[in-house]
């Protein structure tokens, strides 16, 4: 299935598209938030799909597309996770996963403008593979509770700030957590629709020029182990969100670096889990 929410700022609602059509659950569900994830919602979520689809409102073109799960606990990050951009910046592999957070205020719409901080002069583009959790977990024994513990993935932009990360000292999460620094979407898309999220195109372009132009084959740490991993150092929750790393291509890697400013469009997918698409502007 493909879960989204949509609707204005702070009224959105919960959906679903099916062929090419969304519609709206919000007569049945409150919001595809830990609630629902932890009370076996998915499961009723297909139940009312095979039974009363018909009945469910069409959501109109026009609306808002927004961040397809509600605000999480946590946005967890995981850097230098594609070998080939560790490479692309000069940085060697890691030996074990490298996690940073991002305020969980970020998140917005997959195709939101975006303002560009006031006194950035190095905002920066990371096309990622983004896991959404249907459990709480904690010290899990192995992978396959890891995978047991996915409701699926979707497309994140990991938006940052390269001077507010690098350059300020202190960890990384300065420059993550401008506002709307997390545009997520447009779905959720159940792992059960994903054959091999280990083998998935991701490109990202800016004003029409590839920059990024990646595959999940290169992440260094898969999905099921980074849960796993991550699990043993804290409580996961329903609903949490973790962005797992970028190919090679973002602004900062390139000779000279290139960075976003007002006017800017940014276009990113991933096969099978969608696009998204951001205009630059200035901060009001």
């Amino acid at each position: 299935m493909k879960l989204l929410r949509f609707g204005s700022r702070n009224n959105e609602k919960p959906g679903i598209e099916i062929n090419g059509r969304r519609f709206d659950c919000s007569d049945h569900f409150q919001d595809w938030n830990r609630d629902f994830f932890l009370n076996n919602g998915l499961s009723k979520l297909n139940i009312l799909v095979q039974t009363k689809l018909d009945q469910l409102p069409v959501v109109e073109k026009s609306v808002r597309w927004a961040s397809p799960v509600a605000r999480p606990g946590m946005i967890l990050c995981i850097g230098l996770n594609y070998s080939d951009h560790a490479k692309e910046s000069g940085m060697d592999i890691p030996k074990e996963p490298i996690l940073f957070m991002k305020a969980t205020n970020t998140l917005s719409g997959p195709f939101d403008d975006i303002a560009i901080p006031p006194g950035s002069i190095k905002t920066d583009w990371e096309v990622e593979l983004g896991i959404v959790l249907n459990q709480d977990v904690y010290q899990l024994n192995d992978e396959n509770e890891a995978l047991e513990s996915i409701a699926g993935f979707c497309v994140v932009n990991d938006l940052s700030e390269r001077t507010f990360q690098l350059e300020k000292g202190g960890q990384w999460v300065k420059g993550k957590s401008c506002p709307g620094f997390s545009p997520i979407g447009p779905y959720l898309v159940t792992k059960d629709e994903i054959e091999r999220v280990d083998h998935l195109d991701m490109n990202l372009l800016v004003n029409g020029q590839v920059r990024q132009n990646g595959n999940t084959k290169t992440m260094i740490f898969k999905p099921s182990f980074i849960v796993y991993y991550i699990s043993q150092f804290m409580n996961l929750e329903a609903g949490d969100i973790i962005s797992t790393g970028t190919p090679p291509g973002v602004g900062l890697g390139m000779n000279p670096p290139q960075f976003l400013k007002a006017g800017d469009e940014v276009q990113l997918e991933i096969r099978h889990l969608g696009r998204q698409k951001q205009r630059f502007v200035a901060y009001e």
